[in-house]
């Protein structure tokens, strides 16, 4: 796709946005919402109690018909959307845990997705997100499997009604069908159990401390990490030779809580490798995140000869990239 018909798209879905935003005095995301709503009924406006006006539903329905007549691709779509809530998400402000994952940082997740699940490429695969959210970062990585030659079921759960709603039209628009639950994800789960579980973890405690009884990462005193309890909770959810790839804090085996979190990953999974990310993807040191991945201890699962300990300088230089999946691949041949 030509950089002009990516910006189209953008403009249009915006501007259909904005225009809703100011006719229905409501949201971003309920705009954003009802805009992708009116788009999949055959992009017809939904007019309540005389909004929006007339003059409005004409305008709004050229623009979604001028939408659709681009007829994107998946990817492109995708992108699209991504962009618009990029936008949409600097003018109206939401807490970091609801900030969308970066593409960077999903391109990331998918090439490390596809390595690690090589020897399934003949079968059927499960792609489990228990923190989905709009569903960005579950979108890119499925996608990327799917363009690689992978068959692909996902599902995605998250306790956000709005962001999960989002990410069910996403569904719907981009023609995916992925099974979403609305619920607490440290609860107990009705899900098929998943060969890869992603997610860019929210940061913070987990407030329910009756809930996580039994688990290994549960803090001594106090709260528990929510990040830590979703790690363990995404693994007890994975085969027993599932892999899980995770963004947490750089400095998490250090940091308040580490002895419990450390309990588990030597007692109920492998750690297989840690990713440093560029400085500059983050705003100060506090906020640096690493991608580890994880393997469950299954019967069949041979542990890594040795933890692949990696940093990537920089995602705009395609030098480092290259470094980085020449040294992955290096370690996958003799590790896994």
């Amino acid at each position: 796709m030509s950089s002009e018909t990516m910006e189209q798209a953008f403009q249009l879905l915006n501007a259909s946005i904005s225009k809703m935003q100011q006719a229905l005095e409501t949201s971003f995301f309920e705009s954003y919402i009802e805009t992708v709503e009116n788009i999949l009924d055959n992009q017809r406006v939904r007019v309540v109690d005389g909004a929006p006006t007339a003059e409005v539903v004409k305008e709004l329905e050229e623009l979604y018909q001028q939408f659709s007549s681009l007829e994107l691709t998946q990817s492109e779509q995708r992108n699209a959307l991504q962009l618009v809530l990029l936008n949409g998400l600097q003018h109206e402000p939401v807490q970091p845990n609801h900030q969308l994952t970066p593409d960077a940082l999903g391109f990331l997740f998918s090439y490390l997705g596809e390595q690690l699940l090589q020897t399934k490429k003949s079968q059927p695969v499960q792609l489990l997100d228990l923190t989905v959210g709009t569903g960005n970062l579950l979108y890119t990585v499925l996608l990327y499997l799917k363009e690689a030659g992978y068959q692909v079921s996902a599902t995605g759960i998250d306790v956000d009604d709005t962001l999960l709603t989002i990410a069910s039209l996403n569904s719907a628009l981009l023609k995916e069908d992925v099974t979403f639950f609305h619920q607490d994800s440290i609860q107990n789960l009705l899900v098929s159990p998943a060969d890869l579980v992603i997610s860019d973890l929210p940061i913070g405690y987990y407030p329910h401390d009756e809930r996580v009884e039994g688990f290994t990462v549960k803090a001594a005193e106090g709260h528990t990490y929510a990040h830590h309890l979703l790690m363990e909770q995404s693994m007890n959810y994975a085969t027993p030779d599932g892999f899980g790839i995770f963004l947490v804090p750089e400095d998490f085996l250090v940091a308040d809580q580490a002895p419990e979190l450390k309990k588990w990953l030597q007692e109920k999974v492998h750690l297989s490798a840690v990713v440093g990310l560029p400085e500059t993807l983050f705003q100060s040191a506090s906020s640096r995140k690493s991608i580890i991945i994880v393997q469950n201890r299954g019967e069949q699962v041979t542990p890594p000869k040795e933890v692949l300990i990696a940093r990537i300088p920089s995602l705009k230089d395609p030098q480092a990239i290259q470094g980085f999946f020449t040294e992955f691949a290096k370690w996958q041949k003799n590790n896994l």
